[in-house]
């Protein structure tokens, strides 16, 4: 999936929410937004570097309360800005299972940070009924697929970050942009 917004993989979720904040704002007669979405995609700079990449598409779809931001970096307590941080010994789903860590460029472990976000996203997915959820590439906690090799150096390797693979887990649907 392209990684700007470019028409491909239009964001159409099942129900229709009004959001302040991440937070669905009180109105019983519209259902929840069922698409959880990486908040830097959705031009909220959020990212290690203090920076967003928004997405047009998914910019556009939480303006129209169609889908919710969520950073899970932040979520489980990081800064912005904050060190570069990598998987080492694994992927997403290796971390989840303890035999992986997630460690910043600095040296320090944030494994416990990484863990406890996506578990506040899957939370929240789950508060939302999230059914998909459309992610940063390439990120040690959002990267589908593909993240970066825990040596920072740039090199990809095949595997999800820790929110996609607990996402995944948790049943919803996660593309990557």
């Amino acid at each position: 999936m392209a990684e700007t917004g470019d028409g491909a993989g239009a964001l159409a979720p099942a129900g229709h929410a009004r959001f302040v904040g991440s937070r669905p704002a009180a109105a019983p007669e519209q259902a929840v937004a069922r698409i959880v979405v990486s908040a830097c995609l959705a031009g909220i700079p959020c990212r290690y570097d203090g920076a967003a990449r928004p997405d047009l598409q998914v910019v556009a779809a939480v303006e129209a309360g169609l889908a919710v931001p969520v950073c899970a970096e932040v979520l489980g307590g990081l800064p912005t800005p904050r060190p570069p941080a990598e998987i080492v010994g694994g992927d997403g789903y290796d971390v989840l299972a303890g035999r992986a860590r997630v460690l910043a460029q600095d040296g320090h472990d944030v494994t416990r940070a990484f863990v406890a976000g996506a578990s506040a996203v899957v939370e929240q997915a789950r508060e939302h009924g999230a059914e998909r959820a459309v992610l940063k590439a390439k990120s040690p906690s959002c990267g589908v697929g593909q993240v970066y090799d825990g040596t920072f150096s740039g090199t990809l390797t095949g595997g999800d970050g820790v929110l996609a693979a607990a996402l995944r887990r948790a049943g919803v649907e996660v593309e990557s942009r």
